[in-house]
């Protein structure tokens, strides 16, 4: 059920281990949230062009987790703590390239969420 989306800028695709980085957050969340970890689904977008503050050279990821309603919001504060670590921990710096690393939370309407297994 965990929906997660993570852009990145491209100046990092070489520092940031995508694949490890999903695999230790779907297995690290899913006991936390209380789904399998074979619900999960992450999605990775590289940015090819962004603009941080005054255009100095910087970059950027931004992971969006979204959960089924009706959870606790200290759970999504929780689940926001741990991945920016587990980002953290799948980062290389990049010297000369300061990084912005932001994370939400968000609820996807359980009552409208729908899957398919085919």
């Amino acid at each position: 059920m965990p929906q997660i989306t993570v852009d990145y800028s491209a100046e990092l695709s070489e520092a940031f281990d995508r694949r490890a980085f999903a695999v230790a957050l779907h297995r690290t969340l899913s006991p936390l949230v209380s789904s399998e970890e074979a619900a999960f689904k992450t999605r990775l977008r590289q940015i090819e062009e962004s603009v941080i503050g005054d255009g100095s050279p910087a970059a950027m990821i931004h992971i969006r987790v979204g959960l089924l309603s009706g959870r606790p919001v200290e759970l999504k504060q929780e689940v926001g703590r741990v991945s920016i670590e587990i980002a953290r921990d799948h980062l290389e710096p990049v010297e000369g390239l300061p990084t912005q690393v932001t994370l939400e939370v968000y609820d996807l309407d359980r009552e409208q969420y729908q899957k398919l297994v085919l």
